[in-house]
């Protein structure tokens, strides 16, 4: 459900959403489903991320940073409960859960888990804040101050 207000710490609940675990890399590009507008998580938007235990689309901050989205109680418990710190993932007791839920989610033909590595640890990964992409759109929108082109001299 979309709210007019989020969470007290609706911030930290996005930072740790940002530094999900990526499982899917999707080329594709999507808009905002509720305003038709792109944002900062438009590229890419449906690839998959986890923190071992959730799973969720990589566009899903945006909806919570946006639109404030109603989120489980069980899921806020355990983010909080981790101090909004992504942990590291186990491949061995991950795997199975990996290979079992891709299909659910369309991905049939998904390939078994064949990491190589033993521990996801989380990465850094660029990601743009709201406010630089936002700053970003109003100058590519408007470069000039408004939206039509300035007259020849």
């Amino acid at each position: 459900a979309v709210r007019p207000v989020g969470e007290p710490d609706e911030a930290d609940l996005v930072v740790y959403l940002d530094a999900g675990h990526v499982l899917i890399d999707v080329m594709e590009a999507g808009h905002d489903v509720i305003t038709g507008s792109t944002h900062r998580h438009s590229p890419g938007c449906s690839s998959l991320a986890t923190d071992g235990a959730w799973l969720w689309r990589l566009d899903f901050p945006h909806y919570l940073e946006t639109h404030h989205v109603a989120l489980p109680q069980t899921f806020l418990e355990h983010v909080r409960s981790l101090n909004y710190q992504m942990p590291n993932i186990t491949v061995a007791q991950f795997a199975p859960h990996y290979d079992e839920t891709m299909p659910m989610v369309g991905w049939a033909s998904a390939v078994p888990w064949r990491s190589t590595a033993t521990t996801l640890i989380p990465e850094p990964r660029a990601v743009t804040s709201k406010a630089q992409f936002d700053a970003a759109m109003l100058t590519r929108d408007r470069p000039h101050g408004m939206r039509r082109k300035p007259r020849k001299a």
